[in-house]
């Protein structure tokens, strides 16, 4: 068993939704992103990354490449499980938290896990979605932007 944890946090820019574990919600900003901002997703893939010890995101998808423009970050979800399926783990449990005053997750938190649990090729059973604000303190409190960590447990792919 190897467990992994991941951190990412993007500021609010122009745009009239956010990505959030794969699922688009409504708000009234976007992320200034290089990819679609999608911070449960890259959060996500940094904690299968750390696990692995394969480094971060950053190391295999540079916000300098022209081909991670706007990409969808469930691709990076993707590419990382391969890597990990070359090394015999695969997914036991991922556990994900959203740190924003705005957007509420509560109506599409069941989306985000179901999606989640697609991408990582588990039982919704197996991932955790929850979100907590900062109580009004700093840039997450003012709303000038959201965070994520998450928590993965990797195990022998047997």
């Amino acid at each position: 068993m190897r467990i992994g944890s991941g951190f990412d946090v993007h500021a609010f820019g122009p745009g009239e939704h956010v990505m959030l574990g794969g699922v688009r919600v409504p708000h009234s900003h976007g992320v200034i992103a290089h990819s679609d901002g999608d911070v449960l997703l890259h959060a996500l893939t940094d904690a299968l990354l750390g696990a692995a010890g394969l480094g971060d995101i950053g190391q295999h998808f540079k916000d300098t490449d022209p081909r991670w423009q706007g990409a969808d970050s469930a691709g990076f979800v993707r590419a990382v499980l391969a890597m990990l399926a070359e090394r015999g783990l695969r997914v036991g449990n991922a556990d994900v938290t959203l740190l924003a005053e705005r957007p509420k997750i509560g109506p599409v938190r069941a989306q985000i896990r179901d999606r989640i649990a697609q991408l990582l090729e588990v039982l919704p059973a197996a991932v955790n979605v929850k979100a907590t604000t900062t109580e009004k303190l700093g840039f997450l409190g003012r709303g000038e932007g959201l965070a994520a960590a998450a928590v993965v447990l990797l195990v022998d792919a047997q």
